[in-house]
C-alpha cells in the first residue's frame, strides 16, 4: 500500500507533482528509485541534487600530503548536527583520517580494523558511541593519489571532493584544482568526460530518452537519432570536463583548466556527501 508518506517523500526527493508522484509509485510498487524513473521516462523534470536531501548528519574529513601527491577523504556519521559539532566526534573524524593516511587500508571495512593507539579505529567508533549514545559510523573512504590532488569541503563540512590533476608540469595548481572541486560539489557530475561514464548509465539514459521521444510522437525511424542528440546533451551537461564552468560561463571547465596551463586536465575525482 502507498501511504501519503511515501508520496511526500517521493516528492521531497524528486520535486514532481503530488499526483504524479502517487501514480508513480503505484505503478514501481512502492520502488523508489523505479519510481524515479517513471518520472523521468513521462517528461518528469526531476531534481539532480535528490540524493543530499534526505541527509543524516556528520562530517567529512581529508588528510593530504605535503607534496599535495596523496590524500584520503572519509565521511563519518551521526544521528544530529549536535553531534557533529561535538569536538570529540571531530577529534575523532580527524584521527581517522590520519590512520587511514597513514595505514592505506584496501577499504572501508579493512579502515575500521586499523590500530590507533592501543585500540582499533572500530573500537574507537564504539567507545564513543558509548559516551555520547548516538549510532556512529564511516559511510565512505576515498584514498587517492597523482600529480596534484586537491582537495574542497564545502560549507559546513557536509560534502567533501577530491580532485587529481594530470598534466601539472611542476606548476602548483590548488586554486585550479579548489575551483573544479567547487564545480563538482556544485553541480555533481557523474563522470570526468563520456569515456569514463559506466554503461549502465548511458543504457538507462538512451532507455528514457527513447521512452520521452516515443511519447512525444515522433516517428519511430527518427528515435535512435535523437536519442543519441539527448545523449550528447547529457553528457555535456553531466560529465565534469564538458559542463560550463560555474565561475566563468563563457567556458568549458577543460577550457578553464587548459587556460591556467596547457594540457593540464582531471585525471579522476571523488565527491562525498553526507546522507
Amino acid at each position: 500500500m502507498i501511504t501519503a508518506q511515501d508520496v511526500n517523500k517521493l516528492r521531497t526527493m524528486t520535486g514532481a507533482g503530488m499526483m504524479d508522484c502517487k501514480k508513480a509509485l503505484t505503478e514501481a510498487n512502492g520502488d523508489f528509485e523505479k519510481a524515479i524513473e517513471i518520472l523521468r521516462k513521462k517528461g518528469q523534470k526531476v531534481s539532480a541534487s535528490r540524493s543530499d536531501k534526505d541527509a543524516k548528519e556528520g562530517s567529512v574529513f581529508i588528510k593530504v600530503s605535503d607534496n599535495k601527491k596523496e590524500a584520503v577523504l572519509i565521511a563519518l556519521n551521526c544521528e544530529t548536527d549536535f553531534v557533529a559539532k561535538n569536538e570529540e566526534f571531530q577529534n575523532l573524524g580527524k584521527l581517522i583520517a590520519e590512520t587511514a593516511f597513514a595505514k592505506k587500508p584496501a577499504d572501508k571495512d579493512a579502515l575500521l580494523n586499523e590500530k590507533a593507539g592501543n585500540l582499533t579505529i572500530n573500537e574507537k567508533i564504539t567507545e564513543l558511541v558509548g559516551k555520547i549514545g548516538e549510532k556512529l559510523e564511516i559511510s565512505s573512504f576515498v584514498h587517492m593519489t597523482g600529480e596534484a590532488v586537491v582537495p574542497y569541503i564545502h560549507a559546513g563540512s557536509k560534502l567533501g571532493v577530491l580532485v587529481s590533476l594530470k598534466g601539472v608540469n611542476g606548476k602548483d595548481v590548488t586554486d585550479a584544482g579548489k575551483d573544479v572541486g567547487m564545480q563538482i560539489a556544485a553541480m555533481n557530475p557523474v563522470a570526468v568526460d563520456e569515456t569514463t561514464v559506466d554503461k549502465t548509465v548511458i543504457e538507462k539514459e538512451l532507455e528514457i530518452a527513447k521512452a520521452q521521444i516515443l511519447a512525444e510522437g515522433k516517428p519511430a525511424n527518427m528515435v535512435e537519432k535523437i536519442a543519441q542528440g539527448k545523449l550528447q546533451k547529457f553528457f555535456k551537461d553531466n560529465t565534469l570536463v564538458h559542463q560550463t564552468f560555474v565561475k566563468d560561463n563563457s567556458k568549458t571547465v577543460a577550457q578553464y583548466l587548459d587556460s591556467i596551463s596547457k594540457g593540464l586536465s582531471v585525471a579522476e575525482f571523488k565527491r562525498i556527501s553526507i546522507g
